[in-house]
């Protein structure tokens, strides 16, 4: 049990400093170029994907915050942006190129929005969907920032 509460505090204690822009390795070739996500890029094991896409420009999409998981979002085409807060700071970070992923760590509220047309975000996450990782009050957020 002490070992959970470390592991909760670290979580808890993750800024929006600890969000990462990640290069993702890409080959280029004449026909068209490649990105390559393997197990060095990131530094999670991959056990959910999804994607985001056809959503309004004055749309938003997020609004929450995970306890344990970890993401990594892409812009595979077009741009938004990530804004990240951690209970005290806040970060925005915008995401348009194919090649560049946003890291976020356990413990940080996300908002997307702003999306290009036809932009589309895919999302590498750490753990398969469990509604109980989920944060989806601020409030509850903070309080749980605040433990």
């Amino acid at each position: 049990m002490a070992s959970n509460t470390s592991t909760q505090n670290i979580k808890n204690t993750n800024t929006v400093e600890d969000c990462k822009i990640i290069e993702i390795p890409k080959i280029k070739d004449p026909r068209g170029n490649i990105a390559v996500v393997e197990k060095d890029v990131i530094p999670f094991e991959t056990k959910r994907v999804y994607y985001l896409y056809d959503v309004p420009s004055d749309a938003s999409r997020g609004g929450h915050a995970h306890k344990n998981l970890c993401q990594f979002l892409i812009a595979l085409s077009g741009s938004f942006d990530v804004i990240l807060h951690d209970g005290k700071e806040q970060k925005k970070v915008t995401l348009n190129k194919p090649n560049k992923g946003l890291l976020i760590k356990p413990g940080i509220w996300r908002e997307l929005e702003n999306f290009s047309s036809g932009s589309v975000c895919l999302v590498l996450a750490s753990e398969v969907f469990e509604e109980e990782d989920y944060i989806r009050d601020f409030n509850d957020f903070t309080l749980f920032k605040s433990r």
